[in-house]
């Protein structure tokens, strides 16, 4: 009799319903989710939103990249009366930009480009070798878009927050001062040595010893827009 029941009640727990399993979190994204080009999108998205409100000026100099060119507010004044445009998007790594290419490059026709972005990239462990052979994507992706309009690299800054990193940003910035002899289309702009005093940052930086105060932004418009104003001379390769 009490091997009946326990055969019963084995059948009973076979045929009973199976209790609902609590649904599973969803995995915490990876390094590299949390660093891939999808996190720009609503950045991306407000760039074409400002465009269909607002037409960019045809033939400007666009300037894209990082936080650098994103938080450079005074931008349009700064490089008067030459007509700008801003996609920096913050956090942005050179291979975002790659990413991005088609939406924050190509649409404009610029007369110039001012390309400021790498610095994140060391600071998240790519190596000089990668950052500049990221950068040289960027140049094939222009010159298959673009043809031969020029491009302005900025180099990469030497900030308080990442002064650690300076050996490793000089690496990068040397590989693509090196392509500049191989690329007509290709200026590179040093801002080092004016950003330093004494071996060390200049104090130009906010809180955050890492984003550019107003002086800093002064420092790189007296190289930048000289720059700029001599490219403007030259006979536009773009079509207004």
């Amino acid at each position: 009799m009490r091997i009946a029941h326990i055969v019963l009640a084995a059948v009973a727990a076979l045929a009973a319903p199976a209790l609902a399993q609590p649904a599973a979190r969803p995995a915490a994204p990876t390094a590299a989710q949390s660093r891939g080009p999808e996190r720009f999108a609503p950045e991306i998205a407000a760039f074409a939103a400002a465009d269909a409100r607002q037409k960019p000026p045809p033939c400007g100099f666009l300037f894209t990249g990082s936080s650098s060119i994103r938080f450079w507010s005074s931008l349009d004044r700064d490089m008067a009366p030459l007509p700008v445009i801003n996609r920096g998007f913050g956090g942005s790594e050179i291979s975002d930009v790659d990413y991005y290419f088609d939406r924050v490059v190509a649409p404009y026709r610029p007369r110039a480009i001012v390309f400021y972005a790498g610095e994140n990239d060391i600071a998240a462990g790519t190596t000089p070798d990668q950052v500049a052979a990221d950068f040289a994507r960027f140049m094939d992706l222009k010159t298959k878009a673009l043809g031969a309009t020029p491009v302005y690299f900025v180099s990469l800054k030497p900030s308080k927050l990442r002064f650690a990193q300076l050996d490793l940003q000089a690496q990068a910035n040397a590989e693509i001062r090196a392509m500049t002899a191989r690329r007509k289309d290709l200026r590179f702009i040093d801002v080092v040595p004016a950003m330093l005093q004494g071996g060390q940052p200049k104090d130009i930086y906010r809180p955050d010893r890492l984003h550019m105060t107003a002086d800093g932004y002064a420092i790189w418009t007296s190289i930048i827009r000289p720059a700029l104003l001599e490219e403007a001379r030259r006979p536009p390769r773009c079509k207004g």
